[in-house]
């Protein structure tokens, strides 16, 4: 299995030794902790003895460390210098922001980005689409976290610390007035509900009875800690164009996840 895929990379160009290297120090980083040297060697598809040669090349350069007796493997301090590094550089909303125009025209639909402002969800960049939808909204504009899919996006993906007072207010303002509600029954027990719901589905979305003759579904650009750090969202007319299954949804949770940063997962 490696070896094919080792040869596959060195024919379009690469040095097979480092392809082989980068793919078993990717399968490290991808552990969620110390790991023997057999299950990194198995996660990698080499013989321990291969694997082994080329771990103490990294322990020698700091990317790799070895535990007393234990003797697991883990990243080491050179590793971890290059991740922050690649954090540090690694511009999340300007990125994002940058490719709107092609999210926009691969959908069809009026694209926007917003950012946890002071006020709540604040709209920072919007990409009209061809048709362009009649809404008050624009730049700047302070969408509501319970009643839109941008704030919803916050509810689903931020720390609750930021977002408590904002969400507070909105509880507080749902069970005095039904009517802004949409009388939806907005209480702690259906918010937490209504975080899991849309953190299963990896989107959130909001029908006609928020936004008068519009639907909109919207996604986060996650950060390394898996926080949203800015939310994506998708603006049109049509009910259909919003379905779980359709071109609209998975084209922007593409968008989404190419521009996050992927987490460590575990076999």
């Amino acid at each position: 299995m490696l070896d094919k895929k080792a040869k596959t990379a060195g024919v379009a160009g690469g040095i097979q030794s480092v392809d082989i290297a980068l793919h078993l120090v990717g399968e490290l980083a991808r552990c969620d902790g110390p790991v023997t040297l057999s299950d990194l060697a198995r996660r990698a598809g080499m013989p321990p003895s291969k694997a082994h040669r080329y771990l103490a090349s990294f322990i020698a350069a700091g990317l790799v460390v070895q535990a007393g007796r234990s003797g697991k493997y883990d990243l080491g301090p050179a590793a971890m210098d290059i991740g922050l590094a690649a954090l540090a550089r690694h511009d999340f909303v300007n990125r994002s922001a940058d490719s709107l125009p092609e999210l926009r025209d691969a959908t069809g639909m009026t694209a926007l980005l917003s950012v946890w402002g002071t006020d709540g969800a604040t709209v920072v960049r919007w990409e009209r689409a061809p048709a362009p939808v009649i809404t008050s909204m624009g730049l700047g504009t302070t969408l509501p976290l319970l009643t839109s899919a941008s704030g919803r996006v916050f509810i689903g993906w931020s720390p609750p610390s930021a977002i408590r007072e904002r969400l507070a207010k909105e509880l507080e303002l749902a069970k005095s007035n039904p009517t802004l509600a949409h009388r939806e029954d907005f209480n702690e027990a259906s918010v937490l509900a209504l975080r899991e719901s849309i953190r299963a589905a990896g989107y959130a979305s909001v029908d006609g009875r928020f936004i008068p003759g519009l639907v909109a579904i919207a996604a986060p650009v996650l950060d390394w800690q898996g926080e949203a750090q800015c939310a994506i969202t998708l603006i049109g007319t049509d009910p259909a164009s919003v379905q779980p299954n359709g071109k609209a949804v998975s084209t922007l949770l593409d968008f989404c996840r190419n521009h996050s940063v992927t987490t460590r997962t575990s076999n």
